[in-house]
Order: structure tokens, then C-alpha cells, then sequence
């Protein structure tokens, strides 16, 4: 039977994860750690400044006082105790993790940390803030497992990549497919939103996120948009390739200093240039 970690950033009583554990138990080994609130964009971050404590809440259901990332550390590093699980999933979240989101996302940074340690990783998404088709969202995940082992690069250690899925909040029956897919982008941030506390003093709420900006064809937005669910295959090495020659050239005629050697150099994954999505298509 596969081992799986689930966990999420809306919390543990979100419905999304308990709906989806409810699925995932009858065929799979599945261990839950979630954080004990919504820590919705707390991205990467793991808490160094105090002690992590976990709370049973079911059968081999825990939350943590720690955010997404801090959850799958824990459990990976400290629950399993004999083998590690066959997969991490994220998830469901309530509010899509699509273009620019998945820098922020907690859900993303879950399944990020499971691929850090050497896992494959899937973050699942509703395209709504207010889901009423999480069963979606399950029957998406159960469909891609059963063909998951199927899939190349999730058992290429030599390149971390996370499966990205973001699911139209719509009737299953009623979604047309899965499309790969790539990020798209947002518009910048809308502006902080100040207002005062009941003493007087002033204080600040982040604005909402950007509206779609590229929405093109290819792109999480238009997939999701479509009917499709979305599939982005997303990995965590940000060097930006084909920028290393111009930025190498710069630091040679600018800042290169008593002959101070400049020098640049490639990853072995990618020793040519940037990697770039190369094609989409649907599956029925």
C-alpha cells in the first residue's frame, strides 16, 4: 500500500484536507500533519525561534503550532520512523496557487519541502476562495495517482520538481480534462490597507493579490479558466540560465577589481540555458 503525507496551510479543520484524507485512507497508508490555524502565505518559512509541539487529532492525525513547511519537516524528520512515505500531497486548498501565488503559497511550500527531501510532491489547489466542489479536487488527485508512477521526472532526484494542481471549481462532471500547464503572472499587489487599532494607533493590512496579467494560452489562468484542471510541473532551482553570460560579462567590466577573477558556472541539469516549458496538451 503507498505511504502518504498530506498536509496543508489552511489548517486542520479546513475541509478541503479532511475530505481529501477521507479519500486517500481507503487506499493509501496516509499520515496528516497540518499547522493548528490558517497559515495561508507563510511560503518556505520554518520557526527556529521556539519548540514545535504536535496535538493528536485523530488516527495518525496531527496538527503543529508550525507552518506547512515546519509540518512536513517534522513529520519527515521526525515521525517516520522506520521508511520514509511514497509521496507528499498538499492540500486542498481554498484559493488558487497559480503565476506569481506559488513564491507566497504555504500549500506550495509543503509540497517544496517534501521535494526537498528528496520526495515527489503535489500541491492542490481550488480556483475559489470559497470552494463548493472540493469532491473536484479529490477525484483530480485520485485520477493522477493512479497513473503517477507513470511520470519520469518524479523519480529524478537530480531535479526537484513539484506537481502544481489547480482545480476548477466546478462539478466533476463537468471538468474537461487535465492540461499541462505553466505559470502565468499577476499584476502587482494592490496596496497595503492602513487603518487604526481600538487604541488609536495605526495599523496595516497586506492588500489583496494582483488581478490575471498573462492569461494567455499554455498558462495555469487559462487552463483553469477553460474547464481544465491544471498541471504545472514547477522545481525549485531559481537561477535565471540565460542570464549568467550578460551578468558574468557585467562583473568582469564593472566591478572586477585588482584582477579579480570572474567566473560563471552552469548546473548540470540544465547546462545550456534556461529551462522553458515546451509544449501543453490536454488529457481526457
Amino acid at each position: 500500500m503507498i505511504k502518504i503525507l498530506l498536509s496543508n496551510d489552511d489548517g486542520f479543520i479546513a475541509p478541503g484536507i479532511n475530505l481529501l484524507r477521507e479519500a486517500l485512507i481507503e487506499k493509501a497508508d496516509v499520515l496528516t500533519v497540518t499547522p493548528d490555524r490558517d497559515r495561508s502565505a507563510s511560503s518556505n518559512s520554518l520557526t527556529l525561534d521556539r519548540p514545535l509541539r504536535l496535538t493528536e487529532r485523530g488516527n495518525n492525525f496531527y496538527s503543529s503550532n508550525g507552518t506547512p513547511t515546519d509540518c512536513v519537516h517534522l513529520a519527515l524528520t521526525g515521525l517516520y520512523k522506520q521508511s520514509a512515505p511514497d509521496l507528499v500531497i498538499s492540500g486542498i486548498n481554498a484559493g488558487p496557487n497559480m503565476g506569481d501565488d506559488v513564491i507566497y503559497s504555504g500549500t506550495v511550500a509543503a509540497a517544496m519541502e517534501g521535494r526537498n527531501l528528496g520526495l515527489p510532491a503535489i500541491a492542490v489547489s481550488m480556483n475559489s476562495f470559497k470552494p463548493e466542489y472540493y469532491e473536484s479536487g479529490v477525484q483530480a488527485i485520485l485520477h493522477l495517482l493512479d497513473d503517477l508512477p507513470n511520470l519520469e521526472f518524479a523519480k529524478d532526484d537530480t531535479v526537484a520538481t513539484i506537481l502544481n494542481v489547480n482545480v476548477p471549481d466546478i462539478p466533476w462532471e463537468n471538468v474537461k480534462g487535465f492540461k499541462a500547464t505553466r505559470l502565468g503572472k499577476r499584476h502587482a499587489a494592490e496596496p497595503v490597507i492602513k487603518t487604526q487599532d481600538p487604541r488609536g494607533k495605526d495599523v496595516y493590512w497586506v492588500g489583496p493579490a494582483g488581478d490575471a496579467a498573462d492569461t494567455g494560452e499554455g498558462t495555469d489562468f487559462s487552463a483553469t479558466d477553460s474547464g481544465y484542471v491544471s498541471v504545472t510541473p514547477i522545481h525549485i532551482d531559481l537561477t535565471r540560465y540565460s542570464a549568467l553570460d550578460a551578468t558574468a560579462d557585467w562583473l568582469e567590466k564593472r566591478l572586477s577589481r585588482g584582477g579579480a577573477e570572474t567566473t560563471k558556472e552552469r548546473s548540470d541539469d540544465d547546462p545550456k540555458g534556461e529551462v522553458k516549458p515546451n509544449k501543453s496538451g490536454g488529457v481526457s
